[in-house]
């Protein structure tokens, strides 16, 4: 039985996903936010996303937010395709107005610390916030190595629905799942959304790797790929510590993994990282890459805000975590972007 599925955001992210729930012969719509005036407008005029190369599959509809109740009504389910730092209108604008019996699956990546070094999942934020208005729902999540742009084209995707409400997740997946997009199922919530969110931070302390190259021989050098293995080496043992105290599913871990290797390979997180590595102060590689949405930066200071945290309550020893302490003094304290190399190293001889 066909859908009534509703993205709210007009992002790359929300948007691309419109392709597998469309082509699955579901009704879809889309409704952007309040920054989403544009693309709203484009799409309707022309089918196309201003930032896509492909038209949206016939049938697709188009909504202002103004618009959101009346997009919304019937909804089978809805999907959230906000940026982390939509994260609270979304819950004062929608989750709040929601009935609580529509279920909502979403895509926006991300951890908050909490002031005891506790890290928690979006889902569970809003869960939170929800429950002190009386509000009670759950909320599922979408996580996996999927960039938009290669979801828009087809590209296979490996990708996986986390919730509580096993049935859910499980309708969202048959809505959902096409020869392209494929989707495995988890109740691993705060794993799943700990290893997709964690990969940004540690994505740009290897794509540091690749700008450290070029100030060192030139851009005509091409790409060196010791230099990044060693940096992915210990990004993949830090997240794995890390998500050992999340408590997450190996498979989800996993999955955390993948999602790094096509974060490094493209996107926003990669060009920043080349430009600190080449030598660019951050407030230079702001202005470079300005009206670029850059979450990688919020996840890698509130995770080091929570191992600082979890160290000054003698729950962690902060020297495990050279790569993320490296990430957030180049940051914030004009750190040069040379890796700590020898810190990668170990000795596990008797």
């Amino acid at each position: 039985m066909k859908k009534k599925i509703v993205i709210i955001g007009a992002g790359m992210m929300g948007s691309a996903l419109a392709f597998p729930a469309r082509e699955n012969g579901n009704e879809v719509s889309i409704v952007g936010t309040p920054l989403d005036r544009d693309i709203i407008e484009t799409s309707r005029k022309t089918g196309r996303h201003p930032k896509f190369e492909y038209d949206f599959p016939k049938g697709v509809k188009y909504f202002q937010f103004e618009e959101w109740k009346e997009a919304v009504r019937g909804a089978d389910f809805i999907i959230g395709g906000v940026s982390s730092f939509g994260v609270d209108w979304f819950l004062d604008a929608v989750l709040s107005e929601l009935d609580p019996s529509v279920p909502v699956l979403s895509v926006t990546k991300g951890l908050i610390n909490l002031e005891d070094g506790t890290l928690i999942s979006y889902p569970d934020y809003w869960q939170r916030e929800l429950a002190k208005k009386g509000i009670h729902r759950t909320i599922n999540a979408i996580g996996g190595p999927c960039t938009s742009y290669e979801l828009v084209y087809h590209d296979h995707s490996e990708v996986a629905f986390c919730g509580e409400n096993t049935a859910e997740i499980k309708m969202m997946k048959e809505a959902m799942k096409t020869s392209y997009y494929h989707i495995s199922l988890t109740n691993d919530v705060v794993g799943l959304e700990s290893a997709v969110a964690l990969k940004n931070g540690y994505a740009l302390g290897i794509a540091l790797t690749i700008g450290l190259v070029n100030r060192a021989n030139g851009p005509e050098a091409g790409l060196h790929f010791n230099s990044q293995a060693a940096a992915f080496y210990q990004a993949t043992h830090e997240m794995r510590k890390l998500l050992a105290i999340q408590g997450a599913e190996e498979d989800c871990v996993n999955i955390g993994i993948g999602d790094l290797y096509v974060t490094v390979y493209g996107g926003r997180t990669r060009k920043i990282g080349i430009l600190l590595g080449e030598g660019k102060t951050y407030e230079e590689a702001l202005d470079i890459l300005a009206g670029v949405t850059l979450e990688s930066l919020v996840v890698s200071r509130r995770v080091y805000k929570a191992v600082v945290r979890k160290a000054e309550l003698g729950q962690v020893d902060l020297a495990e975590f050279p790569l993320l302490c490296h990430v957030a003094d180049v940051l914030d304290k004009g750190k040069d972007a040379e890796l700590p190399w020898e810190d990668f190293t170990f000795d596990n001889t008797k």
